[in-house]
């Protein structure tokens, strides 16, 4: 017996899923246009208890992309967590955090900061509907 790879569903792919899932549409009908077993196609959608989860976003208050970048430039540029959170008008202890958390003064770079931080943030929860103690 041979075994079929796993597959990566692209966005797009389980976007497709969740359009269809939402039309009406069987999971057997669907798995068929992409190929592969239901089984597949009913993990997607299981995880999340067959409700088309809301797309991320981050919160206003955590740090941007943009403000990463000043903090790595700065590190390198020898100025002290004082001086960078008065530049970003932001708390010294956010700034050292953010530093701490990824690698400290000689590592901390923006892009791997920054997706460090996206990572963090997805932590794994039921679905609402699932919870029985909620």
């Amino acid at each position: 017996m041979t075994y079929r790879t796993r597959i990566n569903y692209t966005p797009k792919q389980k976007s497709e899923m969740w359009d269809r899932w939402r039309c009406g549409e069987s999971l057997s009908s669907i798995d068929r246009l992409f190929g592969r077993e239901s089984s597949s196609v009913f993990g997607i959608l299981s995880r999340t208890g067959g409700i088309r989860p809301s797309p991320r976003k981050r919160s206003c208050i955590a740090l941007t992309l943009s403000e990463r970048e000043e903090i790595s430039r700065r590190l390198v540029a020898g100025n002290s967590m004082r001086e960078i959170a008065a530049i970003l008008n932001s708390s010294p202890s956010t700034i050292s955090r953010e530093i701490n958390r990824n690698g400290g003064y000689d590592k901390c770079r923006a892009t791997h900061s920054e997706q460090a931080a996206w990572d963090r943030a997805h932590r794994p929860k039921k679905c609402k509907l699932a919870c029985t103690q909620c």
